[in-house]
């Protein structure tokens, strides 16, 4: 790429979906808040939250003209809130945090010029998993140098905090989640594979992702209903192929639970 075609004050658009996250809500809007990157637009879609969310980001949207609110009139699940927000967005490039998690200070500086001096499309950055409260569980999820569609299939490895797409590569339509109440990112990280653009990882962990007992995800039979449905059903994968992706996602699964990073 020309050194005249990289802007990296190029505005990023945040998408974050918004249910009930009073508890750490402000910590994750001082990541944001606190980017080394200051192009950006904050795109937050509540979803009929019933605690003091909505008027805790609204505190801040009043102080902060580049944080952006708006309210579904009934709940309709996270899929449906990130789409809201993707309509709204107006950055060329788009970058998901939830409301739990956390960034880095540096993660966009690095993550733009990582995508536009290599000119990708699709990129994650490694992360750090915490738990509920904050503390450090010292492990780090590394992200593959890069993957296709298959690779993501038996490597589950993308995780919303760190991903960040450029729309001059992927159309903002392919974007677009698939309204399902479970597994709706990576059904929608897949959208992006099949569109023809590899992820690349970044090896720095540059975000942290709070595992807490309440999340969708950490209900396990819920969460084993949602990837076989991702399997069978919204990919319409083959049952020997589903039962094999099916087997490597609970084995990485374990070891996302037990592995610690041994250079931290």
């Amino acid at each position: 790429m020309e050194a005249q075609d990289i802007n990296l004050n190029e505005l990023v658009s945040i998408i974050t979906p918004l249910f009930n996250s009073e508890k750490h809500l402000e910590e994750t809007i001082q990541s944001v808040q606190k980017q080394t990157h200051t192009n950006w637009e904050w795109n937050i879609v509540d979803d009929c939250s019933t605690d003091g969310s909505i008027k805790l980001i609204e505190r801040f949207a009043e102080k902060d003209n580049r944080i952006h609110v708006w309210k579904n009139s009934k709940n309709s699940g996270a899929a449906f809130s990130r789409n809201v927000a993707l309509e709204k967005s107006k950055g060329r490039f788009i970058a998901y945090i939830d409301s739990d998690d956390l960034w880095d200070p540096d993660k966009l500086s690095r993550q733009l010029q990582f995508m536009q001096i290599n000119r990708l499309g699709f990129t994650c950055a490694s992360y750090r998993v915490i738990s509920e409260d904050g503390t450090d569980l010292k492990k780090v999820i590394r992200m593959r140098k890069q993957s296709n569609y298959k690779d993501f299939l038996m490597n589950n490895l993308l995780q919303t905090v760190g991903i960040m797409v450029d729309l001059k590569f992927v159309p903002k339509a392919v974007c677009v989640m698939p309204d399902i109440r479970r597994r709706q990112d990576a059904a929608t990280w897949l959208q992006i594979l099949k569109s023809g653009n590899d992820c690349f990882g970044m090896q720095a962990p540059l975000a942290s992702y709070r595992r807490t007992a309440g999340s969708l995800s950490s209900n396990k039979f819920k969460a084993i209903s949602g990837v076989w449905n991702l399997y069978r059903n919204i990919e319409s994968l083959s049952l020997p192929f589903s039962i094999y992706c099916f087997a490597r996602y609970a084995m990485l699964a374990v070891w996302k639970r037990m592995y610690p990073e041994k250079n931290s």
